[in-house]
């Protein structure tokens, strides 16, 4: 069995070649989407994976691995979003070359956290069920919109960012879960 690290490093490297991809064909747009837009799309893709979870049955040819690549996608672009900020016309979009560049930046910086973590939990995630991650990051998204609609000030919580790379983490976490499950099955 891989260690969390290697296993991080694989389903990472995923989410990195399809933002690489998408970058080719759509470029930078996504650059345009405020931050509250950014958590709204990281919602529905958690929000269909909690029906699938709860529904047993999908309608949509795809499955959970992808929406949970998803939302560590943009997840990862919000925090880029929170760094740089929203451009409002296509000269200002950055080259595909600098959005990977900071893509890769958020998700070795997720990585990191969630190592620090680790140590401390003791992995407990591997045995959490897929739908309580999915939970989770529900509950996750909507401390982001509530912070969002207190225009990002909080009291005592932690931000947007500390919020997106949690998020960030438990949707690994379900992808570790999902890939590991389904090599065993192979």
């Amino acid at each position: 069995m891989k260690n969390t690290s290697e296993e991080f490093d694989i389903v990472g490297q995923q989410c990195i070649d399809i933002f690489s991809k998408k970058t080719i064909d759509y470029g930078t747009a996504w650059r345009i989407l405020r931050v509250s837009s950014l958590t709204d799309q990281i919602y529905i893709k958690a929000q269909r994976i909690r029906s699938i979870e709860q529904k047993g049955v999908k309608k949509v040819n795809e499955g959970i691995i992808p929406e949970f690549m998803g939302i560590v996608n943009y997840s990862a672009m919000a925090l880029i979003q929170l760094e740089v900020g929203v451009v409002e016309t296509m000269e200002e979009l950055m080259s595909s070359e600098e959005a990977i560049g900071l893509f890769k930046k958020y998700l070795q910086n997720a990585k990191e956290l969630m190592m620090n973590k680790n140590h401390d939990y003791g992995e407990a995630w591997r045995k959490m069920r897929i739908s309580s991650l999915t939970d989770i990051i529900l509950m996750k998204l909507l401390r982001v919109k509530q912070i969002e609609d207190n225009k990002g000030n909080t009291i005592v919580s932690e931000g947007l960012d500390a919020n997106y790379y949690d998020i960030i983490n438990y949707a690994v976490f379900a992808l570790i879960r999902l890939v590991v499950e389904q090599e065993k099955a192979s």
